[in-house]
């Protein structure tokens, strides 16, 4: 990956092409981010940025974090997140990362928190198939089979179950982005991306980019 920025998620719209089409959007106030830290193959193993995103009181920042900060020399911020970088030689402690690092046109991953639908049947969570409606079933909206009895006399990992949907890292892969306000922070991306608004969200360069 050579680049990446955080965002919080405003909103969806539309917005409409010279032709008159109508593209669905999603938008996201990008940045400013700065850079806290960077870590390297020699001293961590690895190669990456750790940027910060979004203001917060210091009221709110434990004596380990101002700390962290301060020898940063850079502001507190509410979040603090890690991109891998191929060449982090490109970036200095202290350098802001702005919208204007994506231009029209560029494929992006977006990565975020889906929403939480609580507990959920296997109907609405893995979009099974019902049982019989009439008075004599007993398995209208529920799981249903098991598997076999004597053998393998046991339900196989991985058997789609009720339980909590949602609430799961996400990332959608390969988004456009349709325009960018570098002025207002604001980044536009065709389609929708992982959870709700208000939402923390990591945009980066696509991984594999298809057109």
């Amino acid at each position: 990956m050579n680049k990446g920025i955080l965002g919080k998620k405003l909103g969806m719209t539309q917005i409409f092409d010279k032709d008159g089409k109508a593209i669905p959007v999603t938008v996201v106030e990008a940045g400013p981010c700065v850079v806290v830290q960077k870590k390297t193959v020699e001293t961590d193993g690895y190669n990456a940025i750790q940027v910060g995103f979004g203001n917060v009181k210091l009221k709110r920042v434990n004596k380990p974090m101002m700390g962290h900060f301060k020898k940063a020399d850079v502001e507190p911020k509410k979040f603090l997140r890690e991109f891998r970088i191929d060449d982090v030689n490109n970036y200095k402690v202290g350098d802001v990362i702005n919208v204007d690092i994506f231009k029209p046109g560029d494929r992006v991953d977006v990565i975020g928190t889906s929403k939480g639908k609580g507990f959920a049947g296997v109907i609405k969570r893995w979009n099974a198939k019902r049982g019989p409606m009439a008075h004599g079933s007993k398995y209208h909206r529920r799981v249903g089979s098991m598997g076999g009895s004597t053998y393998p006399a046991r339900v196989f990992k991985g058997k789609h179950m009720p339980g909590h949907m949602g609430n799961e890292r996400k990332t959608v892969q390969n988004l456009e982005v349709v325009k960018t306000y570098p002025e207002k922070n604001l980044l536009v991306i065709k389609g929708s991306v992982p959870g709700i608004r208000g939402s923390l969200l990591y945009i980066r360069d696509s991984i594999k980019v298809t057109r």
